[in-house]
């Protein structure tokens, strides 16, 4: 966060080129958090809707639905 989103999706490559973090729904919440700060909605719209197929939760699914009508 001190560096910015972009400097944040920049660490989280890593992870995601491992695939060591597949099916973990903080890996894509995390993402389209980044991108809905650094203004990137759609591809915000996208990660959510990735975190929403893997969460189970329902108090963060309904979070993460509100995350994902907030990108319009």
């Amino acid at each position: 966060m001190a560096r910015g989103p972009e400097a944040g999706l920049a660490l989280l490559a890593e992870p995601e080129a491992e695939g060591s973090l597949d099916g973990y729904h903080l890996l894509p919440a995390t993402r389209a958090d980044l991108l809905r700060r650094a203004g990137r909605r759609g591809e915000a719209a996208v990660a959510y809707g990735r975190a929403l197929d893997a969460v189970a939760n329902e108090a963060e699914r309904i979070f993460l639905r509100k995350r994902l009508e907030g990108c319009g």
